[in-house]
């Protein structure tokens, strides 16, 4: 990247460029230190200093600096046809366009680039993208948490939106087979969803959402009487298998521990878990027991969220 190009970077861009390289190049814990510290070094901003150090390649970093200023530009535009034609190929995964959710207003926030709120989310995101697991694979998190009504379902639909907002292909799961929450975050009623597609063995079918072309919500479908057992099944591991090659970031919501195991389950197949409590009404023991019953799981926690009450 020439110093030119590089130098126009607003403050916001800079950050939004920092975070698609990390999430672009999948840039671990010690290659960011060590990008950071020839940064104050040499004081070149984080993209020179990445292809300074030969962590970026100049292609990777140009590629990114597009994507971003493109994402900028395109915010409050509507492509999701188009990006969904071009990503929805896979044999394994069969992408409605006839069915299309939309952000609800419980999701707003997480949308608008300006609020707070959402900029606490990018915040926790790039936490996150440095402690999980780097590799081809995409980055696969299951969201737990020791009863209901502590904000799990609302936090995996956040999240998801703002991996999707690096330009990085995102599938949000309602693994959440007892009282599932996120299609009614997104707006949509369906038919055919993650239980069904468990118990026919037929490939699910992944939502579009209107103004996130790089989300696809994956709803959990009516109910049925054996979640459990369909969540153990090796269907399931073999679709997580598939979403790991096709996508970049899989977050998983899961029902309460202290209700049901089917979290357990999920969470010792995907390997990375983020705990979600509410202050003043989550109870001490059962958030303790939560990670006693994880222990076995062999499942590592990547952290840990408190909402208000």
């Amino acid at each position: 990247m020439s110093a030119d190009a590089s130098d126009t970077l607003l403050g916001a861009e800079a950050g939004e460029l920092r975070e698609a390289l990390i999430a672009y190049c999948r840039l671990s814990a010690e290659a960011v230190e060590q990008i950071d510290e020839t940064m104050r070094g040499t004081q070149l901003n984080f993209c020179d200093a990445a292809v300074h150090v030969g962590l970026v390649t100049e292609g990777e970093a140009a590629e990114a600096q597009a994507w971003v200023r493109a994402a900028i530009s395109r915010r409050n535009s509507n492509i999701v046809e188009t990006a969904l034609r071009r990503h929805g190929s896979s044999k394994s995964i069969a992408v409605r366009h006839s069915l299309m959710g939309r952000p609800g207003n419980r999701l707003q926030a997480a949308c608008d680039a300006d609020n707070p709120h959402a900029e606490r989310l990018r915040a926790l995101r790039t936490e996150l993208l440095l402690l999980a697991e780097g590799g081809r694979d995409a980055s696969c998190i299951a969201i737990m948490s020791p009863c209901s009504h502590e904000g799990r379902s609302q936090l995996a639909a956040e999240l998801a939106v703002a991996f999707s907002q690096l330009g990085q292909r995102t599938l949000l799961i309602d693994a959440d087979l007892r009282r599932p929450t996120l299609h009614s975050l997104f707006g949509v009623e369906v038919q055919w969803g993650l239980a069904q597609a468990l118990a026919f063995g037929e490939p699910p079918h992944l939502i579009g959402v209107e103004g996130l072309p790089f989300l696809t919500v994956l709803p959990s479908g009516p109910r049925v009487s054996n979640p459990l057992e369909l969540l153990s099944g090796g269907r399931m591991e073999s679709l997580l298998r598939h979403w790991r090659r096709d996508q970049a970031f899989i977050l998983i919501d899961t029902p309460p521990v202290s209700q049901y195991a089917d979290a357990l389950t999920i969470a010792a197949m995907v390997g990375q878990v983020v705990l979600v409590s509410r202050t003043q009404t989550t109870p001490y023991k059962e958030l303790k027991g939560l990670l006693q019953r994880l222990g076995p799981t062999h499942a590592r926690v990547l952290g840990a969220v408190v909402n208000g009450a």
